[in-house]
């Protein structure tokens, strides 16, 4: 017996960048997949966010142009 797998389908969103770059914990809030700044904290420490690819727990990190980060199967790339 065979089992299919369907892999996931994951939204791409544009998130447009004002300045040189934007911390990952204020993405998050920018974007409203969180309500405050400690509620971000938390999803990005419990490893639930990730950043070009792969988990971040750095709730700081610097996200420039051609940068990606995903939440709950959505990407939301930096332009």
């Amino acid at each position: 017996m065979r089992i299919r797998v369907k892999p996931v389908q994951k939204e791409h969103k544009e998130f447009v960048l004002k300045g040189d770059y934007i911390r990952l914990d204020d993405l998050l809030k920018n974007v409203s997949v969180v309500n405050t700044g400690g509620h971000a904290k938390i999803v990005i420490q419990e490893g639930e966010v990730k950043v070009n690819g792969e988990i971040c727990t750095m709730r700081g990190k610097k996200l420039r142009r051609g940068d990606n980060a995903e939440y709950e199967r959505i990407i939301y790339d930096v332009v």
